[in-house]
């Protein structure tokens, strides 16, 4: 009976505000343990299988914590070409580079600024690009490419895989400071 008692505290308390539908008892234990998260201002790495909810779990942390009112932007990081994902996320000048738009390019981490950016696919993220986010999450500011100085910004970021993070750190195609960093 107490057992069941839980089980239906924590689905009322975690499922009320969330189109969220749990019933086993180790789901409603994870998601009383990322109610808990939400209402810190923290980066949160969420990993499992493909189709378990993880951009569903990202957003309720998002919409219980204190950044609900600023942007949710959705970043797949395995849907950037390696060759754009830096100035897709960081942004870049007027003249940075043939090609570019003659106006500049904001990026989303300036677009998400005092929100938050949930990093799908994390782990596809291009090894040469995995420093810069690593500055993003130890000193909040980017440096647009072409600028010769840097931007401070406040933003969340959720980061997502289906893939062991840890294993690819083992394997050298993952920084073993940003998997730190995310954890």
């Amino acid at each position: 009976q107490k057992y069941y008692t839980e089980i239906e505290f924590a689905r009322k308390q975690v499922l009320a505000s969330a189109d969220l539908v749990a019933v086993d008892p180790k789901m409603l234990e994870i998601l009383t343990m990322v109610h808990r998260v939400s209402v810190l201002d923290t980066t949160v790495l969420l990993q499992g299988e493909t189709g378990v909810g993880k951009e569903k779990v990202a957003k309720y942390i998002y919409k219980n914590s204190a950044r609900r009112d600023g942007r949710f932007l959705t970043v797949n990081c395995g849907a950037i070409p390696p060759n754009l994902i830096e100035s897709e996320l960081f942004g870049y000048e007027r003249g940075a580079f043939t090609g570019a738009n003659k106006d500049g390019k904001m990026g989303l981490f300036l677009v998400a600024d005092q929100g938050t950016i949930f990093l799908d696919e994390i782990s596809e993220m291009p090894f040469s690009q995995q420093s810069r986010l690593l500055r993003v999450l130890q000193e909040q500011e980017i440096t647009r490419l072409g600028a010769s100085k840097v931007t401070p910004i406040n933003v969340r970021v959720i980061a997502a895989t289906n893939r062991d993070l840890k294993k690819l750190v083992q394997d050298g195609s993952f920084r073993e400071d940003l998997y730190y960093r995310l954890c």
